[in-house]
């Protein structure tokens, strides 16, 4: 039995409690750039859950759309897609400390206004940061599609998620999620084919063509030549 009463004395005290959380950290070595960038653009640009609900009018200064992408990796394409769209808001959530000082190195080199990043667990930024209806578009390109079916269950992409998540869209707000393995595109198929509240945006019912606003990755590109297929998928929240 543990000799702290809560997480936060077993933190005082240095001492880490396990938890369960919607992914995997995988920390890599922060680098010396990244860092600087961190300490640097946190002030301006990052985002704590201990703000609570935000009021993005208060956050970015304006009221126009807001684009939430969860998991933006090193933050290459969200940058690019912040720079392409000045009159979006763009938040990023990533748990990787290096992919967020680089995010955060390639906005400031951009000299971006329109990205705040957390670094956090996805569902409870949704759940306590979020407000209802407040997003217009939410994206979850590439992730980890745990291939081995024993880990199933902890693909992020299940029905719980989905209807948490639905309740932060707009009306007519999108769920844009993106997939290089072709059976988790199935997976999310079969989830958002039976998800209350939300429509295809194919009308073949599958899946779409890559949108222009999402920026085609090196990775991408790599794996056409290779033969590999990459799958995007859109549903739209009609209640």
């Amino acid at each position: 039995m543990s000799r702290f009463n809560s997480e936060e004395e077993a933190r005082a005290a240095g001492v880490y409690i396990s938890k369960i959380r919607s992914f995997v950290k995988r920390e890599g070595r922060l680098t010396k750039a990244q860092g600087s960038a961190i300490e640097e653009n946190w002030p301006s640009m990052g985002l704590s859950i201990d703000q609570g609900q935000l009021n993005l009018e208060h956050v970015f200064g304006r009221n126009v759309p807001t684009v939430l992408e969860i998991g933006f990796g090193m933050g290459k394409s969200l940058v690019e897609m912040a720079q392409n769209a000045p009159n979006t808001n763009f938040i990023g959530i990533e748990v990787h400390r290096p992919g967020i000082g680089a995010c955060l190195a390639s906005a400031q080199q951009a000299e971006l206004t329109n990205l705040r990043v957390f670094e956090h667990d996805a569902v409870e930024v949704l759940d306590k940061c979020i407000a209802n209806e407040s997003l217009d578009r939410l994206q979850l390109f590439f992730p980890d599609p745990w291939h081995k079916t024993r880990h199933h269950k902890r693909r992020i992409v299940q029905s719980e998620f989905v209807q948490a998540l639905r309740t932060k869209l707009k009306i007519g707000g999108e769920f844009h999620m993106a997939t290089d393995w072709e059976p988790y595109a199935q997976h999310m198929l079969e989830v958002m084919q039976i998800a209350h509240g939300f429509e295809n945006k194919s009308s073949s019912q599958d899946y779409l063509a890559r949108p222009d606003y999402r920026p085609i990755t090196k990775f991408e590109v790599r794996g056409q030549k290779l033969g590999h297929g990459v799958w995007d998928i859109i549903f739209t929240r009609t209640q």
